[in-house]
């Protein structure tokens, strides 16, 4: 029984540490960044394994892979605690003032074979934000929610059967707009120009591919998109929010490139993961839906919706716009740069839309 025990011991062992340095590696293939996404799970199975030596034999193997294991939680807990209330945050949050109206935001991927529509219709009354963002969504999805989304005067519908349609709704008045296809002529973005309390605010909605096998084999489509809007938001340098399902998670290599390079703020820092998906899976959760703000922001409330339906949870934001503050935002250095202009590279070259 004690060999049984050392000799699964040392297998998890491995393969625990094995997980936790393959995000490390630079490659794009599927096969390495899918262990970008379970940092939690790992350190939870990581301390559970740290238990489980209490009952295995001492010996050098065992103890060494230990010690492994105390440096290997340390590393975790320092990639997890920035997501977590012990973490610093980015964005100060306020409560408003008197006649002060935020800007409520819901960004939800219904998964196009979800057909709940009516817990959707009802979760838009419930809410009633001033703008929504809806991914993988098809013909189907927009007119079953008619009900709701004719409230919205202004909107921007891109609707496709390839589950990378965007539909996007705003009761504020949309100034200005743009139907892009940065990297794959089936994987459209947008922008909008909104008209918010006498000030433009730009939003820049996103729904790149995942790097899984059914979707794309690689990252490298995924990255160049995300960096190639960070980028765009920067050159911007007004008042700009980055939103949607960037498939990757927010302590990703790539979302940290992103942040420096747009110099925009992540609301979940200090705060907690907010896990998008996967909504029906409690132990294989993490954040894929995302809000970025520019520093001129200030956070109201941030909250995840219930599950109404699909793979992800709806999650809701409210801000204000206030005097900007800079304090937050992170800068690349010039090797980073180098990185960015690499990915963006490679991302457009595998692309079919340039």
């Amino acid at each position: 029984m004690n060999h049984f025990m050392q000799i699964f011991y040392t297998i998890i062992s491995c393969l625990i540490i094995l997980s936790v340095i393959i995000p490390f590696i630079k490659h794009t293939h599927w096969t390495v960044r899918v262990f970008d996404y379970p940092r939690f799970q790992k350190f939870a199975l990581v301390i559970a394994t740290c238990i489980l030596f209490i009952f295995v034999p001492k010996t050098s193997v065992t103890i060494s892979l230990f010690i492994c294991l105390i440096f290997t939680s340390i590393y975790l807990l320092w990639v997890i605690i920035p997501y977590s209330p012990f973490g610093k945050k980015m964005i100060e949050q306020v409560t408003l003032k008197p006649n002060e109206k935020p800007l409520d935001l819901l960004v939800y991927n219904v998964l196009q074979d979800n057909t709940k529509y009516q817990n959707l219709i009802e979760l838009i009354k419930k809410r009633n934000p001033d703008i929504i963002f809806l991914l993988e969504t098809n013909n189907e999805w927009m007119e079953q929610i008619k009900e709701a989304t004719n409230d919205f005067e202004n909107k921007i519908e891109v609707p496709l059967e390839n589950t990378y349609g965007l539909l996007f709704y705003s009761k504020l008045p949309i100034k200005y707009q743009e139907i892009n296809y940065l990297i794959s002529t089936e994987i459209p973005s947008i922008i909008a120009d909104i008209e918010y309390n006498n000030q433009i605010v730009r939003f820049y909605g996103l729904h790149p591919t995942p790097p899984v096998p059914q979707e794309n084999e690689e990252s490298a489509e995924r990255d160049a998109e995300i960096l190639i809007i960070g980028k765009q938001a920067k050159e911007y340098g007004k008042a700009c929010i980055v939103f949607g399902d960037l498939n990757d998670v927010a302590w990703s290599r790539t979302t940290r490139l992103f942040l420096k390079t747009s110099q925009l703020l992540d609301p979940r820092r200090g705060r907690g993961m907010f896990n998008t998906f996967h909504a029906h899976h409690w132990f294989l959760r993490w954040p894929l839906d995302h809000y970025f703000l520019s520093s001129q922001f200030r956070l109201i409330d941030m909250i995840r919706e219930p599950n109404i339906g699909s793979d992800h949870f709806p999650i809701s934001i409210q801000v204000v716009l206030r005097s900007d503050d800079d304090s937050g935002e992170m800068k690349l250095d010039h090797e980073e740069k180098v990185e960015v202009e690499e990915k963006i590279e490679e991302g457009i070259e595998k692309g079919d839309a340039n």
